[in-house]
């Protein structure tokens, strides 16, 4: 993915570097009912994190490395991009003005108008102040602990969570969480795959989007996508978690249907051919 030297976005704060003292710590269940349906992640990868989270209270980081400015230059691009392609989409299949979020780069762990979180739960969308919260250090380990390294394969991150907040502007995060909050944790769950899968179609329609628009989309690609949506399945993160994969806790979607939604997004470039909850009969 050909990136360097092109816009980056204004909209982001970064936080790396300014320690993490006065995060609460509420776990992951009570970060899951905070956020509702925000994560990249349903369960717990601290397993695969090694040593990326920093404790509440951890001193500062200090000076950013060159790494570091580089990926947030890189973040900057991507959320750009995005900035420009949700403006076409929605002013033109849904007659809708695009407000752009914010992308707050954190290091450890973080406070948002939705609770705080750590770094090991994985990036996550806040639809109460309309931020992602990204720790770069995650790329990392995308690369190195899960195989699923490469440009467009953390693109396809920024993207994913760009998606919730298209469905908040939608309307559709509201109306899952109003139904979620009659639901059996079943059809709660469900909910929750249905709302992350469409986070992936819309992926989907960036990238297309992208390629059409910019050219940056080099061979290999679309294949380190598809990739980093297999390794972040249910399922492929409770096999490594040591965890049996049980389809009715999935809560954001089995590595097949990742995959599968996020080619319908690239394939049709359409809003209306990501309404999973239709295709799921509801």
């Amino acid at each position: 993915m050909e990136w360097r030297g092109r816009r980056g976005s204004s909209n982001i704060e970064d936080r790396r570097g300014m320690g993490t003292a006065g995060v609460g710590g509420i776990g992951l269940v009570g970060t899951l009912v905070v956020l509702a349906v925000g994560y990249f992640f349903g369960v717990d990868i601290t397993p695969t994190m090694g040593g990326l989270s920093q404790q509440p209270g951890a001193a500062p980081r200090g000076e950013l490395s060159q790494a570091d400015r580089d990926a947030s230059d890189f973040v900057s691009v991507v959320l750009a991009d995005t900035e420009e392609v949700w403006a076409d989409v929605l002013s033109r299949q849904a007659n809708m003005q695009y407000t752009n979020p914010t992308l707050v780069l954190f290091s450890g762990a973080v406070q948002s108008a939705c609770g705080g979180a750590s770094a090991a739960m994985g990036p996550f969308y806040c639809p109460n102040d309309r931020k992602v919260y990204l720790d770069t250090d995650f790329f990392r380990v995308m690369q190195s602990k899960m195989g699923a390294g490469g440009d467009f394969a953390y693109a396809y991150v920024v993207a994913h969570e760009i998606g919730h907040h298209v469905q908040n502007q939608l309307g559709v995060l509201s109306e899952v969480n109003r139904v979620r909050a009659r639901a059996s944790e079943a059809d709660s769950n469900h909910l929750s795959v249905l709302t992350e899968l469409q986070a992936d179609c819309f992926a989907g329609i960036w990238a297309r989007q992208a390629s059409e628009r910019y050219g940056t989309i080099e061979q290999g690609d679309i294949e380190e996508a598809l990739n980093a949506a297999r390794a972040v399945g249910d399922d492929v993160l409770m096999q490594k978690a040591g965890r049996a994969p049980m389809p009715d806790s999935f809560t954001h979607g089995s590595a097949r249907d990742r995959m599968t939604w996020l080619q319908r997004g690239m394939r049709s470039g359409q809003l209306a051919q990501c309404d999973t909850f239709s295709n799921a009969g509801l």
